[in-house]
């Protein structure tokens, strides 16, 4: 690990002030940066500790929206009470993100910042990654194992998946990512806060400037996210990333054919390199009876025409799919039982 400095900040304009220096990193909760210090992917000249900052406030916005602070510890934010009621596939994303310990470590600014990635990029052997040496090719493309990569949005110049369960959920739940640079405060929608290879290059993974930092996440009032699921397949029930997961948020009234879907927004995760709205799918979904399977399927289905699987990994079409449905059936079943008539035997 080669030697750098620590400074702690005292308040967010510090913080800011220390980005403009070249090779310097933020430090909060430390669960993914100390990996990357200890395989050298990262080797900084600064770190500046952030815990200290007023930033992890869990609270409601002047226009009824919930907001968090991006130093928000995983396991806080998981069991507040608003979230847990007004926002669940949150709650279930963090629960389902790491065990209980990393919860307690990790922020939601930090987990956010993941870097997208495949095996290949924090190999033991240098092996070509443009995610991790931009220009020397891809090693899983050229040589290797395609099975857990991208099956939307890839490049010839990278197929690895971002692993964030939390980033999911956020753009499921039309959620808003705050940062904060030079230039004052900014507000970037959850679902376009990483990039794609087809947007940047590799080793950009997300919209964040060198000199800007989280701030925190804003969620919509009015009780949009109350019926949402998330939903996480993977090799193994202990902690792992995911082979693919979905999140559902659905809005419902009834009909002449019961609970009809006014609105549906559905993301999966281990499919691309950010969080991947199933847009088609969601428009085909309006006005269809919420417990219409055949038609669920097929509204899902939309979604997956521009699908690019990879030698090893078609199976995540399918399984995807049967995901984004599995979810959107959990999020309908939170919808509350019908209160009796009133005067009708009990």
């Amino acid at each position: 690990m080669k030697d750098f400095s620590y400074v702690n900040a005292a308040d967010t304009e510090t913080a800011l002030a220390a980005l403009r220096t070249h090779g310097t990193q933020l430090l909060a909760g430390g669960t993914e940066l100390l990996n990357w210090l200890k395989e050298g992917i990262e080797a900084p000249e600064q770190l500046v500790d952030i815990t200290g900052l007023p930033l992890a406030g869990i609270a409601p916005g002047p226009h009824g929206q919930l907001r968090i602070g991006a130093l928000a510890r995983m396991s806080d934010v998981a069991a507040h009470p608003t979230v847990v009621r007004e926002h669940p596939a949150l709650a279930e994303s963090l629960l389902l993100s790491a065990s209980a310990q990393l919860r307690n470590m990790a922020t939601i600014g930090g987990n956010l910042q993941q870097r997208t990635r495949c095996p290949y990029f924090r190999a033991e052997t240098a092996l070509p990654c443009n995610k991790r040496d931009p220009g020397s090719g891809c090693a899983a493309l050229e040589s290797g194992d395609t099975a857990e990569q991208a099956v939307f949005g890839w490049t010839p110049d990278c197929v690895a998946t971002h692993p964030s369960d939390l980033a999911v959920a956020l753009a499921a739940l039309d959620a808003t990512v705050l940062l904060r640079g030079p230039g004052g405060d900014r507000r970037v929608p959850a679902d376009t806060f990483h990039l794609t290879p087809e947007q940047a290059p590799p080793e950009r993974h997300t919209v964040l400037a060198v000199d800007e930092l989280i701030t925190g996440i804003e969620l919509p009032g009015g009780g949009s996210g109350r019926l949402s699921h998330y939903l996480k397949l993977r090799r193994r029930s202990s902690y792992e990333f995911a082979l693919v997961s979905a999140a559902a948020v659905v809005e419902l009234t009834g009909g002449p054919r019961g609970a009809e879907i006014v609105s549906a927004r559905i993301a999966l995760g281990g499919v691309a390199h950010r969080p991947w709205r199933l847009t088609a799918a969601e428009e085909a979904l309006r006005g269809l009876a919420a417990d219409d399977l055949p038609a669920l399927r097929a509204a899902v289905a939309a979604s997956f025409t521009d699908a690019r699987p990879l030698p090893d990994n078609a199976y995540k079409i399918e399984l995807a799919q049967r995901a984004a449905v599995r979810a959107l059936r959990n999020a309908v079943r939170r919808r509350p039982a019908r209160p009796e008539a009133e005067g009708s035997p009990r």
